[in-house]
């Protein structure tokens, strides 16, 4: 396993981190076509990732209506020192009028039922999982930083949140001399790169790592599906489209894979976590899996580096339009005098 820094923390986190997403619910819609895994189950997973060296396991409290983090806090039991712990809050839990959002109200309550069902003392990594518009930036913030203090969170992150979003709260935190977030976890891979027109670059500029959660777009480059036809019925993808993908940019994507996925002897999806894992600014790449042999594969995605020609062919069948103001600003190549004078 490799490690890269958690933003501008002194604490290292695996490049490729746990999802736990597929653990509990049952047989209860959505959680049975995401996972619905059982205590041992979970159990054989979790061994799987701590095994190969994965030292961050992503929950959040929304995941099974709580049950996710039940198991999770059941089945890591003494290993739980041996993992930084990360949760979410934000989603409604219940149906009184404040069991969801980013009140202090709501934090501080979200944050002792995730401390009990997962077991544990504090959180390594607390995230909100979504914007708020209707708390204030600085309410939020204040609700977590006294979390901070008391020692029931290491660290802070958020999960889904636009550039502009994350600069309001980086700038309260900073006027009001609050704990800031350390983190932004976001959805990116191939057939979704929208993150690398603003997101991705503030967060270089601020310093902040960036978890990318699901880098196989939900399935659809995991190799089951492609233009022939190629489907796996019981696979999440032929059930849900989430996150969305265009078909047809989606499969010339899965037709590049495969030919630097035959170059390198790997798999379409080793490939893909490959690449995501190759970006400028990304620190980890959290993945899922209902069996431990899936999330073996998955795992030596870490050992597979590729070439220039394999990442151009790659950006070359994934690549966006150039957005405004980019096509505007020209490139910083552009500002340079071609002739240099001391």
């Amino acid at each position: 396993m490799q490690y890269e820094r958690l933003g501008a923390t002194g604490v290292f986190v695996s490049r490729i981190a746990l999802g736990t997403m597929t653990f509990g619910g049952g047989g209860t819609p959505p959680w049975n076509i995401i996972g619905g895994l059982d205590d041992k189950a979970a159990d054989e997973i979790v061994g799987v990732a701590l095994d190969a060296g994965v030292n961050l396991i992503d929950t959040a409290d929304i995941y099974a209506g709580g049950e996710c983090e039940e198991i999770l806090g059941r089945v890591l039991g003494a290993r739980r020192r041996d993992v930084l712990l990360a949760t979410k809050l934000f989603g409604r839990m219940g149906t009184g009028p404040n069991e969801v959002g980013l009140s202090r109200s709501w934090v501080t309550q979200a944050l002792e039922d995730s401390l009990r069902r997962l077991g544990t003392d504090h959180i390594d990594l607390y995230q909100i999982h979504s914007f708020d518009p209707l708390t204030p930036p600085e309410e939020t913030l204040s609700a977590l930083d006294d979390a901070v203090r008391q020692g029931k969170v290491r660290y802070l992150g958020a999960s889904n949140l636009a550039a502009w979003q994350m600069m309001k709260y980086l700038g309260a935190a900073d006027l009001h001399h609050l704990s800031r977030f350390v983190s932004q976890q976001v959805y990116y891979s191939l057939a979704g790169r929208d993150i690398e027109r603003e997101i991705l670059p503030m967060a270089v500029d601020r310093e902040l790592a960036t978890l990318v959660y699901s880098p196989l777009a939900g399935g659809f480059l995991s190799g089951k599906f492609d233009r022939t036809g190629a489907s796996d019925a019981a696979a999440r993808r032929a059930q849900a489209d989430v996150p969305p993908v265009d078909p047809e940019r989606g499969y010339d994507i899965v037709d590049a894979l495969r030919v630097v996925a035959d170059r390198h002897g790997a798999t379409v999806a080793q490939v893909a976590i490959a690449w995501t894992l190759a970006q400028p600014g990304i620190t980890s790449a959290i993945v899922g899996a209902r069996r431990p042999g899936q999330l073996s594969d998955t795992l030596t995605a870490v050992d597979i580096h590729l070439t220039d020609d394999d990442l151009k062919e790659l950006n070359a069948a994934s690549a966006l339009p150039a957005p405004y103001p980019d096509w505007a600003q020209g490139r910083p190549a552009d500002r340079l005098p071609t002739t240099l004078h001391p």
